[in-house]
């Protein structure tokens, strides 16, 4: 049975996709179709190289010590090394604000993008977050989200990889996989690639990081092996497929029996469900 911190610390909204962080910090980049989604400018390439070593030598091991970070399934991204080189899309559940830091410190030797909520790259954390690869999802725009989508295509095309936290928002110490969005599943269809799913899991920390360092959980990165769209489905239902049986597998990597999820696999105006009592003052356990 996997871990489960149960944390109430945190005001998780009431629909499954919405995020309760606050941006305090607004730089005023428009998210338009004059901006450059995937930047191949020579000076960004270059900060990102500059990153890459700061990822290195920085970010790396503080990840490690500050998450107690482990991966497991490393072997799977060897495996299939000349799959991935081709391009491919990811996902995993979205649980602690360093969680995209402990993907690119995993991925370092790979070309990873991460989708991103616009306000979070015009925020306090922009920059970092977009030199790790982050790309702010334009809204209520539509020659943006064309633009938007014809770049961030080209790149999967080029041999790139996507990260899609399809969940659609995080919520920190959350152990229950949230209802899947379809993109991802869209991004691959569109580009002939499979999805690799990823899940990060809890372990229990020791006493000295839960009553010193007062530490809710110890995590584990545990990466899969690719899921390939069913090319007898088209349309709706191959997406439907897909994103179900990715969701499935997510749950498993994080020690969560598909079946026993409280959540169904597709996201459909999915409202929180509260399954042990918490500061909402409910005690649902696992019902609506």
């Amino acid at each position: 049975m996997a871990f489960d911190p149960k944390c109430d610390k945190f005001p998780y909204p009431i629909d499954t996709d919405k995020h309760y962080l606050i941006v305090k910090k607004n730089d005023g980049t428009v998210f338009d179709k004059n901006y450059p989604y995937i930047d191949n400018s020579r000076s960004f390439r270059f900060k990102r190289k500059v990153m890459k070593i700061l990822l290195i030598i920085i970010a790396k091991p503080v990840v490690t010590i500050r998450l107690g970070l482990k991966v497991k399934g490393k072997k799977n991204l060897k495996k299939h090394k000349d799959v991935i080189k081709k391009g491919i899309v990811s996902t995993s559940n979205h649980v602690h604000m360093w969680d995209y830091l402990a993907l690119s410190t995993t991925l370092l030797h790979h070309k990873l993008h991460v989708l991103s909520w616009a306000p979070d790259i015009s925020g306090e954390n922009g920059k970092m977050i977009r030199l790790t690869g982050g790309i702010p999802i334009p809204e209520n725009d539509l020659r943006a989200t064309v633009t938007y989508l014809k770049s961030v295509n080209k790149m999967i095309k080029d041999g790139g990889w996507l990260q899609i936290y399809a969940e659609g928002s995080m919520w920190e110490y959350y152990q229950p996989i949230r209802p899947f969005k379809k993109g991802m599943a869209y991004f691959s269809i569109k580009n002939d690639v499979p999805i690799l799913p990823m899940s990060f899991s809890y372990r229990k920390p020791g006493w000295i990081r839960r009553k010193i360092f007062r530490q809710i959980a110890l995590f584990t990165l545990n990466i899969g092996e690719p899921i390939y769209p069913n090319k007898e489905l088209q349309g709706n239902d191959a997406e439907i497929d897909l994103t179900t049986r990715v969701h499935d597998e997510v749950c498993r990597l994080a020690g969560i029996d598909p079946k026993e999820n409280i959540y169904e696999p597709i996201f459909n105006d999915s409202k929180r469900i509260d399954y042990y009592t918490d500061t909402y003052g409910l005690n649902y356990k696992g019902s609506h």
